[in-house]
């Protein structure tokens, strides 16, 4: 089709009011400017590619997150000295638990709080360790190949964890770890894709909501598996790993069959479609792949400015991820299911505000108030400042359990204006390196994914019930975010800069044909 040669040879676009018309001498259309045609039949293929996004994060975070409810039936609950009274560091067992008569359950393994930790953090020693090198294969290999192939491998794994497990501890880590490399693709495959297929004035509405699909996966993770869990379905903990690995595989099957790497090659998508893309081609990633300029980088301060915010990010969230629902259990003394169901809420409004904070910034944008410099910093402020506020709040709530369900939604909540901020850093400073960056700035955020569970470890060891305990891991996580966030404000930009670009194009700018389906672009 036309989207193979130089678009000019095959259609003569008429630009009026924000219509394109187009005449090919097969059909007479009128399309949108922005990829959307007005017919019946012109659902824009790069939205297909982000819903199936979407679910692909979904799947990926149900797998790595429901190791967090399982492992309270797993290990057991945490038994206090006292049957029921609190002391001025204990909260009573009274009122949160649905069953009186069992407030406290008995694991099948002997896990303490220190080898629970080393557990929930094996995944992330994998994940660690990959980072770069998959960004560097979805820039060689294409996205599409190293995401599928990383979701179906890991939910392979995830269908064995319960094996794994009752063999032994040292070869369930393993599985894990396992699991943390085959994951190890996803978030710098996705930046390359999206930085392939979406401009930047999209990405402030359509980034929220492909990476939303971590908060719905957290969400029906975490409360389906405490159901899963309290009914036995299957014999209790195991069905949260055959559940969520089966619907991986489920997923693959249309993730291989709809998607491709680049709109040109895509065979059916439309011309308003490929002209729109086509036309943003200073923003997007180029088919060429571009040598990495490392002392460019290194130097870099917007590079910089990702790291720092990946790092203190990524320790906050980790931190609620992985403890949240040990929290819930040991302090707030609420029952497996409800601890599943209750750990489930911030995520949803994670979710909620984060789609319309990117909704909201885009109106602003469109109507020329904000550039996108001041959407990125404006957002990343509010995504971490305010839960910085909401955790050194969570110090003084004790045991109002309605109190600290209120302030760790909001911890959790406003992180959501980061998919309009940060989170989208790395594709605005080098949409051609924007797997390879992620890759680096992930690879300091996921060894969080590992040291956060660590450190709450050691901090909770011998004391999980223990509110002074917890107010110094709030205390900790919330000094992390306002030093990172402060430093990111510092440091960042939303220009492209010039190592952005391949060597010979800093001489000399190619033209569309030779950035989109040239015989001379390299694979």
């Amino acid at each position: 089709m036309a989207s193979s040669l130089n678009l000019a040879e095959h259609m003569e676009g008429v630009e009026k009011e924000g219509i394109f018309v187009v005449e090919d001498g097969r059909r007479n259309s009128t399309e949108t400017a922005n990829g959307n045609e007005t017919s019946k039949k012109c659902w824009p293929v790069r939205y297909t590619l982000g819903l199936l996004l979407f679910f692909g994060l979904a799947v990926e975070y149900s797998l790595r997150v429901n190791l967090s409810i399982a492992i309270v039936a797993m290990a057991g609950t945490t038994e206090l000295p006292d049957n029921s009274n609190s002391t001025a560091d204990i909260c009573p067992v009274e009122g949160n638990s649905t069953d009186s008569e069992d407030k406290y359950t008995e694991g099948e393994f002997d896990w303490d709080e220190n080898t629970q930790g080393l557990i929930l953090g094996a995944f992330f020693y994998g994940y660690t360790c990959t980072n770069l090198l998959d960004g560097r294969a979805a820039e060689y290999l294409g996205g599409r190949l190293v995401f599928g192939l990383g979701a179906v491998v890991s939910s392979c794994i995830a269908l064995l964890s319960p094996l794994c497990a009752r063999t032994s501890t040292g070869f369930f880590v393993a599985s894990r770890v396992a699991m943390g490399i085959a994951q190890g693709v996803s978030l710098p495959a996705i930046n390359s894709i999206m930085a392939t297929w979406f401009p930047p004035e999209e990405k402030a509405k359509i980034n929220p909501f492909i990476y939303g699909g971590m908060q719905i996966g957290t969400v029906i993770s975490l409360s389906v598996s405490g159901w899963l869990i309290s009914v036995g379905f299957l014999g209790g903990w195991p069905s949260v790993f055959y559940v969520f690995g089966a619907l991986g595989i489920v997923w693959g099957i249309p993730w291989f069959l709809l998607t491709h790497d680049r709109p040109e090659k895509h065979p059916r998508i439309s011309q308003a479609e490929l002209s729109f893309i086509q036309g943003h081609q200073e923003t997007v990633k180029k088919a060429e792949i571009v040598s990495i300029s490392w002392k460019e980088i290194v130097t870099s301060g917007p590079m910089w400015a990702c790291v720092f915010m990946m790092t203190g990010g990524s320790f906050g969230f980790y931190t609620l991820l992985t403890e949240l629902p040990t929290y819930l259990a040991n302090i707030q003394h609420f029952d497996m299911n409800s601890s599943g169901v209750l750990s489930a809420i911030p995520y949803v409004m994670l979710w909620v505000f984060g789609i319309l904070w990117g909704f909201f910034m885009d109106r602003l944008f469109s109507a020329g108030v904000l550039s996108i410099r001041t959407i990125r910093r404006l957002s990343t402020a509010v995504a971490h400042y305010v839960p910085a506020v909401a955790l050194i709040a969570m110090c003084f709530v004790n045991c109002n359990s309605t109190i600290a369900m209120a302030m760790l939604c909001m911890a959790l909540g406003f992180n959501g204006a980061s998919y309009s901020g940060n989170s989208l850093s790395e594709q605005d400073i080098a949409p051609n390196l924007a797997g390879t960056l992620l890759g680096i700035t992930n690879t300091f955020g996921s060894a969080t994914g590992f040291l956060a569970p660590l450190t709450v470890g050691a901090i909770t060891s011998g004391n999980q019930g223990s509110l002074a305990a917890w107010r110094l891991v709030f205390i900790i996580t919330a000094i992390i975010y306002v030093v990172t966030c402060t430093l990111y404000l510092l440091l960042m930009s939303a220009e492209v800069q010039p190592w952005n670009e391949p060597k010979r194009d800093q001489k000399r700018r190619v033209g569309p044909s030779a950035s989109y389906g040239s015989n001379q672009t390299r694979w």
